[in-house]
């Protein structure tokens, strides 16, 4: 699909037919990134933790998902107790 490129302001930009919009399930925001001679656009997802997934198991293989603290052991973690 071919489209003219529109002057807006001092910029320059496209208009994306709806149904690409929503196929993409771009909505609001999008992320853009230069990929050589390609514009990539993403859709951008307000989710809460998007993404820890990967960035856990990289720690993981990196060896960098160690505690910050030590963890030590006090006299009420050694006493006997059950729950009740």
């Amino acid at each position: 699909m071919k489209l003219k490129i529109v002057a807006i302001g001092n910029s320059k930009g496209i208009r994306i037919p709806k149904p690409l919009l929503e196929q993409c399930g771009i909505a609001r925001e999008v992320e853009i990134e230069a990929e050589g001679n390609t514009l990539v656009l993403r859709a951008v997802h307000k989710k809460p933790r998007i993404g820890w997934d990967k960035a856990f198991k990289a720690m993981a293989e990196q060896g960098d998902d160690v505690p910050l603290d030590p963890l030590t052991a006090t006299a009420w973690d050694e006493a006997e107790w059950e729950w009740k």
